[in-house]
């Protein structure tokens, strides 16, 4: 096995805590701070993943899915091995698999294919349902949530939810459904009564179970280009993740990202700081305070919401150096550089999920794996780990990720193309 393992840091450096005024603190001194991910595993094409271009990662007790642009793989986490990948050769559906949930009753995988509908892997057998044999609205599938009997696709043109008890299908578009556009992103459930669903255009749905009545959440401000007044609700309409925990709702958009508690909205912009980006392609709410955004220039994680100065730590990769990079962000301002020899495989980051305490991180060019030992919630207070000059901002790799290679995301203009 080729994985490759970073334990421990090579560099951690400070950049002037806030309170210092500029000035490096004495190694004695402690600060509030968040738990910072220093020990990674990578796992590309080299240690047996099917392709190094990752949509979709689930963890499912000692088994984590990987859903890539040229098949699924399964990674024992005890031996840290990838031990079977599919592709259609071996019965795979469709190569590109964009999204993963499993159901806790029974086990059964479902898997969300890029152009080739939905399939279940039960048994050792792929199920497989699409346009032409099942109520599917569509086969472009981004997103996949298990809710009770029932498994919801979001795709391209709308929703379909399977009742696997009956097969009945039921089809949310505009006709039915607070949808002004109908460009489903994401689906996702919070274990209780409550389905989301994100929408390019159409911001967040709320589907209630119980009463089967959807709530909408759009920008109130109105304006496409700007958030024009922060907080005033979700940031912007072009949705592309819905994430809830702990009965907050985190949201990630193309313009920033949002975190709603059902009563107040929270927004957060790349120029306050601390959010690598403002274009994200997904999120993963940890808890109520925490929040993993997966974004075209590093992955954010806010650690202390809702506090007005939120805390934030960006896992970035150097493009020269190969080396991982993480930045402590408290109130917009950076109290902490640290580097490592080894981080996420790539700073285009496009799905996370999380793991007890660990941390498993889908990129553009491999999946990366968090390991949480001595992981803490929130913040507390803890020693810089070393001192010495600002490690210099790492030079950002190209959202085109590779010539050639294909998007992460493809993605409509405001005009309505792709």
């Amino acid at each position: 096995m080729k994985t490759r393992t970073g334990l421990g840091l090579v560099l951690l450096v400070a950049a002037a805590a806030p309170a210092l005024a500029g000035e490096a603190a004495p190694a004695s001194d402690a600060a509030k701070l968040p738990y910072v991910y220093t020990s990674w595993k990578q796992f590309t094409v080299a240690d047996g993943l099917p392709n190094d271009h990752i949509f979709a990662v689930k963890v499912d007790g000692p088994r984590v899915w990987v859903g890539t642009e040229d098949g699924l793989a399964l990674i024992d986490k005890p031996t840290a091995r990838v031990v079977r990948t599919w592709q259609e050769k071996d019965g795979l559906p469709f190569r590109v698999v964009t999204a993963i949930d499993v159901d806790a009753k029974t086990g059964d995988v479902w898997l969300g294919l890029f152009g080739g509908g939905l399939a279940r892997l039960s048994g050792g057998r792929f199920d497989h349902w699409h346009q032409l044999n099942s109520g599917l609205v569509n086969d472009v599938v981004y997103g996949v949530a298990v809710e009770n009997d029932h498994v919801w696709a979001a795709t391209t043109a709308g929703a379909s939810r399977l009742d696997t008890a009956t097969g009945a299908w039921t089809v949310f578009t505009e006709k039915n459904a607070p949808m002004e556009e109908i460009w489903n992103y994401a689906a996702s459930y919070d274990g209780k009564h409550k389905l989301y669903l994100a929408v390019w255009g159409s911001g967040v749905l709320e589907y209630d179970v119980k009463t089967g009545r959807f709530q909408e959440y759009l920008d109130p401000d109105g304006e496409m280009e700007i958030d024009l007044y922060r907080d005033d609700g979700i940031n912007h309409v072009i949705v592309t993740g819905a994430s809830p925990a702990e009965g907050v709702v985190w949201v990630s958009t193309y313009f920033g990202g949002s975190r709603y508690d059902g009563r107040h909205w929270r927004g957060y912009a790349q120029q306050e700081g601390g959010l690598p980006s403002d274009f994200n392609n997904n999120v993963k709410g940890r808890s109520a305070q925490e929040a993993l955004y997966c974004s075209d220039k590093g992955l954010g994680i806010v650690t202390d919401a809702p506090n007005e100065d939120a805390t934030w730590v960006a896992y970035t990769r150097d493009a020269e150096t190969g080396r991982g990079r993480a930045k402590v962000t408290v109130g917009g301002k950076v109290v902490e550089n640290v580097e490592m020899p080894v981080g996420v495989p790539h700073s285009f980051t496009i799905a996370a999920d999380v793991d007890g305490n660990d941390i498993w991180v889908g990129t553009a060019k491999g999946l990366g794996w968090g390991i949480g030992e001595g992981y803490y919630p929130g913040t507390k207070e803890r020693p810089l780990h070393a001192y010495g000059q600002p490690v210099p901002e790492p030079k950002p790799e190209s959202s085109a990720v590779q010539a050639g290679e294909t998007p992460a995301l493809p993605s409509k203009t405001p005009e309505g193309g792709r």
